[in-house]
């Protein structure tokens, strides 16, 4: 798995928390909206205790307890719900948004992994999947299986400016009690009969009465204790003034995740109450998204929401750019920290340590009970569990068994707690037992819960005093999802063991624990967990590369089918690294043709045009049918794409053109023969070249220019060549006269297997304008001269003539795997400095039914390829011996001299002697 922020022990000892639960008046509640808050989302970034607690356990031993922190959430009621094992509708999508807000960061760490051949730029770390496990756990509902999300303790809140605090306090803890152990109300769920009460008197240091406030926190600790109540100033500022000075603002991060999260709760509120699941006024939500949505605490104000959501407004938390905390100074924080450590130190924890000492008490005096007696007088006396029910039953049932005060919870209360105060040693003891006792009773879903937390405590023990025992968690998995039919418990389950193997290095058993867990059900968990498996692939000792790089591929699909498609593309291109140039076309063309769908969702079209050109390649060993579906999804791509030809044009990868046996002709082409009529030349685009018959030529020219001069050669002379090829020497530049026609062969091939229509083709230049007939100043710069090109009117689906151009080619067909020659021409007007920089032409598919006919009405693309000559190899000094350089060539580069007379020479009936030499 990839590298993750938090350690697995910091994950888990997040992921199972105290929870605390609040109800406020409705005058605390005003005070806490001046910051944009409600309280349990102002107390939510101080949550965390900074200093070590301390508590006794049963056997009267200090257990410390660090790092702790609490989970603060408003009450929110429903009436019982069944639990379906699986995410509702608006989880979800909240899942969803989580995964797509999450995305790769431009220039983030990464990680270079070299196996073998092998050089593997892969992502560091994935806070997508993080993002999503978190949301995940805390989206988790409370069961009666488990008590680790029920809630502890209730905090009311009440103002120091009620004119008889007291009296609220009353009702605010009636309200508290109706909720719990009315049975119309089954959640929230609370985890013992006697919740503690922590009374907070909020006192508004901007507009209330400080003197009042203390009178009032000093009568309450006579009430209530010391140890039960406090009093929390907050608001030392007016809003007004909270502008002048820059306080931090530590609410923002949680409140992103607590609005969207708020959304799917409220989706699923409003659902329901569309539906007419509504019971006096409450309504009956499908599914409770636990975390603690904040809203108001009261049940009018709840009611008050959902009457809301009836009609179209959703709730989404806090407003975009709304400022927290503006009336609140540091000082305020602090208050606000403090308070969190004297409920937690002085409240939470000794609470939680007289029920350790309470349920140890009742398990012991149980103790003296033979098991034999004991199951007697659960069968007389019901023993708190539902009866007839057989085995076979059971064990398909994921159904409540016990009462809530069976000796069975009672142990795994008792675990839980010990749990969720760091106290692993006698947690897993508890949980160890009570599996047992689940077992032999058949009770599959509490067993599962409680092997899942043994297996956990074991491990959060650490040293070697208890390994981790791991068939725990394989046993907990297979009975969450095949008997109880639970596959969020499953998931669950799955994800910290996971985690605890990648701890110890397992990354084999964690690949294969994440792919076992893969489904149909759900393709964005899918996904994450194939990506997950493929990173504990490439983290192995011996790196696997090829199982990383088959796993993000599946990863990639069913990130598509969950329609994220950024993480879809990167898994892919994550995986075409080792792909790339290992011969495995197939696979190769399968992801490039992906990538290019992709990018081109997601509006990426240099990076999906790039994509699909790597599929249309010589090598293709797709059939003709693939071909021709991959050219025209190409095609589209090109045509569906804003501007892709607007500034330039495109380079198309086909046909393939062989650059290398490009033929130059300088001049009017004639025919060698014409009737009796024989061309004194040799040179013809019609026939190959003769090396030895140019030879011939070339010393019967040079006789003629050493007659000319005396009898001896010019030094700068240069042999006339008027057609140009690879087997020539082109290294000089050729010369071409004004008006004088200079003809292009280019040498084409289809690779593919399926027809290419190619129309509108002509030759790309540009073009510098020289006057032969003055001399040149020495002191003119090269960039000072006039150049011109084609290249924006070549854009135009047809040529335009210029000083260059005339169109050669209009439209033709070339079949599949067929090679072919075109010839081009430009005629010169003026005189100076050509280069042929390649071709442009549009191109087009046959129709995929097969016909092979020319379709004016194909969809086509205009694009470019260019003409680009390695020349010979240069072999004479030391250094190019020992290293790899070309020469230039020259062949495309005419220079365009005035014009001059142009001499035919015809022979009738010359007799053979003649013209040997």
């Amino acid at each position: 798995m990839a590298q993750c922020v938090q350690s697995v022990q910091e994950l888990i000892q997040d992921s199972f928390v105290p929870k605390v639960a609040v109800l406020c008046s409705e005058d605390a509640q005003k005070i806490t909206r001046k910051n944009n808050l409600n309280f349990s989302e102002l107390l939510r970034p101080f949550c965390r205790l900074t200093s070590e607690g301390h508590m006794r356990d049963s056997n009267n031993q200090v257990q410390v307890v660090k790092n702790l922190r609490i989970s603060v959430n408003n009450v929110v009621t429903r009436p019982s719900v069944p639990t379906s094992g699986v995410h509702s509708p608006a989880q979800r999508r909240l899942l969803s948004e989580v995964v797509s807000a999450s995305q790769p960061a431009e220039g983030g760490v990464a990680n270079v992994i070299t196996a073998g051949d092998y050089d593997l730029n892969i992502s560091a770390t994935t806070p997508w999947f993080e993002a999503y496990r978190e949301s995940f756990l805390q989206s988790m509902p409370a069961s009666d299986h488990e008590f680790l999300n029920h809630y502890l303790a209730c905090l009311l809140v009440v103002s120091s400016s009620e004119a008889v605090p007291v009296e609220q306090f009353l009702k605010l803890s009636q309200e508290q009690h109706m909720i719990q152990h009315n049975g119309e109300y089954t959640n929230p769920k609370w985890f013992i009969p006697n919740t503690l009460k922590y009374y907070v008197l909020l006192h508004d240091m901007s507009q209330g009465d400080e003197q009042r406030a203390d009178s009032v926190y000093e009568d309450m600790k006579q009430r209530y204790g010391s140890q039960g109540c406090y009093l929390l100033k907050i608001n030392s500022r007016t809003a007004a003034a909270g502008t002048d000075e820059q306080i931090p603002d530590p609410w923002s991060q949680y409140l992103n995740k607590s609005s969207l999260q708020s959304q799917a709760f409220l989706v699923d509120l409003a659902g329901d109450f569309n539906a007419g699941k509504v019971k006096s006024g409450l309504p009956n939500f499908h599914q409770h998204l636990e975390t603690a949505i904040d809203m108001p605490g009261s049940l009018d104000c709840l009611r008050a929401v959902a009457t809301e959501t009836k009609t179209t407004t959703v709730y989404t938390g806090v407003a975009a750019g709304t400022s927290h905390g503006a009336c609140l100074t540091l000082n305020d924080h602090n208050r606000l920290r403090l308070f969190i450590q004297e409920f937690t130190f002085r409240g939470l924890l000794p609470h939680i340590e007289k029920n350790i000492r309470q349920l140890n008490d009742q398990l012991v005096s149980r103790k003296g009970l033979s098991r034999s007696l004991f199951s007697v007088t659960k069968k007389l006396f019901g023993g708190g569990k539902v009866p007839e029910k057989s085995i076979a039953e059971l064990k398909n049932t994921s159904g409540l068994l016990y009462h809530p005060e069976a000796p069975e919870l009672q142990i795994r209360k008792m675990a839980d707690l010990c749990f969720l105060v760091q106290h692993y040693e006698l947690a897993y003891s508890c949980y160890h037992t009570a599996k047992k006792d689940f077992l032999s009773d058949q009770a599959m879903l509490y067993a599962a819960g409680a092997l899942e937390m043994a297996a956990v405590s074991a491990f959060l023990q650490g040293g070697a005093q208890r390994p981790y025992p791991a068939h725990y968690m394989d046993t907990a998995i297979q009975t969450y999802r095949d008997v109880c039919k639970n596959k969020v418990l499953a998931e669950r389950c799955a994800l910290f063991s996971a985690e605890v193997l990648k701890s110890q290095a397992k990354y084999s058993d964690a690949a294969t624990l994440l792919i076992k867990m893969t489904s149909e059900d759900s393709d964005l968990c899918s996904a994450l967990l194939l990506e997950q498996a493929a990173h504990c692939f490439i983290n192995m000792r011996n790196p696997m590369v090829r199982k990383f790089a088959f796993h993000m591929i599946l990863a990639g699909h069913r990130f598509s089918k969950a329609g994220q498609k950024r993480h879809a593309l990167r898994c892919y291109c994550q995986a075409m690294q080792v792909y790339k140039g290992k011969g495995w076309s197939l696979a190769e063309d399968h992801i490039n043709f992906t990538i290019g769908r992709q990018s081109f969702t997601l509006r990426q079209p240099e990076n999906a045009v790039l994509a699909f050109r790597h599929i249309l390649t010589n090598d293709s060993q797709q059939t003709a049918t693939q071909q021709g579906a991959f050219l025209r999804e190409y095609l589209y791509v090109y045509r569906n794409v804003p501007g892709v030809c607007e500034v330039a044009l495109p380079q198309l990868p086909l046909p393939c053109i062989n650059s290398s046996a490009t033929r130059v002709y300088f001049g009017h082409e004639r025919r060698l023969a014409e009737g009796e009529k024989q061309a004194a030349t040799h040179v013809s685009l019609d026939q190959e070249f003769d090396q030895d018959l140019a030879a011939v030529w070339q010393d019967l020219e040079e006789q003629v220019v050493a007659a000319a001069n005396r009898g001896v050669v010019p030094s700068t002379f240069y042999p006339t060549q008027c057609c140009l090829n690879s087997q020539t020497d082109n290294l000089h530049f050729p010369l071409a006269v004004v008006e004088e026609p200079i003809i292009v062969e280019v040498a084409f091939r289809n690779p593919l297997k399926v027809p290419l229509v190619l129309s509108d083709l002509s030759l790309l230049w540009k073009f510098t304008l020289k006057d032969f007939s003055r001399p040149q100043p020495q002191d003119v710069m090269v960039g000072d001269a006039v150049t011109i090109t084609n290249e924006k009117e070549a854009i135009a689906p047809r040529v335009r003539k210029g000083k260059g151009g005339i169109p050669s080619v209009c439209k033709f067909l070339t079949f599949s795997l067929l090679s072919w020659q075109a010839r081009l021409k430009l005629l010169p007007r003026q005189t100076g400095q050509l280069t042929i920089l390649g071709l442009v032409y549009n191109l087009a598919s046959t129709p995929s039914t097969g016909d092979s006919t020319i379709n004016s009405n194909s969809p086509s693309v205009r694009g470019r390829q260019d003409l680009e000559i390695q020349g010979p190899r240069l072999n004479q000094t030391k250094e190019e011996k020992t290293s790899v350089s070309h020469g230039p060539d020259r062949r495309l580069d005419p220079t365009i001299t005035p014009p001059m007379p142009l001499l035919e020479v015809l022979t009738h009936h010359c007799p053979l002697p003649l013209t040997q030499k």
